[in-house]
């Protein structure tokens, strides 16, 4: 750990030029429009609870639809009958959405699925500290919100957004590396914790317009696999 804390300390001028940079000249593109809670499928009831960042709140699309929400929720109506809802703002990290889920008056969900992890990649937030942060989040989903299962999709690798300049993108994809590792040490650990890690791809062609955020395929394939990875899991080992 101390060689990329050195390699951020001796870039650090460079990096703080290029993120303002980025700040300055990437568009900011609107939360996807429509509802954030509904009720949709056919078959055993299920509950399910969407939670995160931007990627998660549907930025780079029109409208939750076709967002990771409205994938997600098609993927799995095909065998339950789910009532779900989505807690996502854009800016987000793992910290923050605890603390806003702590002063949220719960209800019961059986499986909660997660997008987090890039903001806590470009706010440096080291591994140990996030593994914390992580971990709260997760018991608080457990016992404020009854969930039985969670699905944590995995931090996208950062190198490959448009948007990032070097030598910006290689010191935050590296940063995004350790986070991922991070995570797959905790669902090793914890039974009710599955990953969701798809071939993000990140063609930049299906990207959205500021390079940063997921386009309409990346949502697709993304919901479509997260849904199919519960739908497996639910058989293999029902709740």
């Amino acid at each position: 750990m101390i060689w990329p804390r050195l390699q951020q300390v001796a870039l650090a001028p460079v990096l703080a030029v290029q993120a303002a940079q980025v700040v300055r000249r990437t568009p900011r593109l609107p939360e996807a429009a429509g509802p954030r809670e509904g009720v949709a499928g056919q078959g055993d009831p299920l509950h399910v609870l969407i939670l995160g960042d931007s990627s998660a709140a549907g930025v780079g699309v029109d409208c939750q639809d076709a967002a990771l929400s409205g994938h997600l929720v098609r993927a799995i109506g095909a065998s339950y009958r789910v009532s779900w809802q989505l807690i996502a703002r854009t800016g987000w990290t793992t910290g923050r959405l605890h603390r806003v889920l702590r002063q949220t008056r719960p209800r019961p969900f059986d499986i909660a699925v997660t997008a987090l992890g890039v903001n806590d990649t470009t706010r440096l937030i080291g591994p140990a500290r996030w593994r914390v942060q992580t971990a709260e989040l997760h018991a608080l989903l457990r016992t404020a919100f009854g969930v039985r299962r969670i699905y944590a999709t995995t931090v996208p690798p950062l190198e490959h957004f448009r948007a990032l300049p070097r030598p910006l993108n290689l010191v935050l994809g590296q940063h995004a590396a350790r986070l991922r590792r991070t995570l797959e040490g905790e669902v090793a650990t914890a039974p009710d914790l599955r990953l969701i890690a798809p071939d993000w791809g990140l063609d930049p062609a299906q990207m959205a317009a500021d390079g940063f955020h997921p386009g309409p395929e990346i949502y697709r394939g993304w919901g479509q696999f997260a849904g199919q990875v519960i739908l497996q899991d639910l058989r293999d080992r029902p709740l």
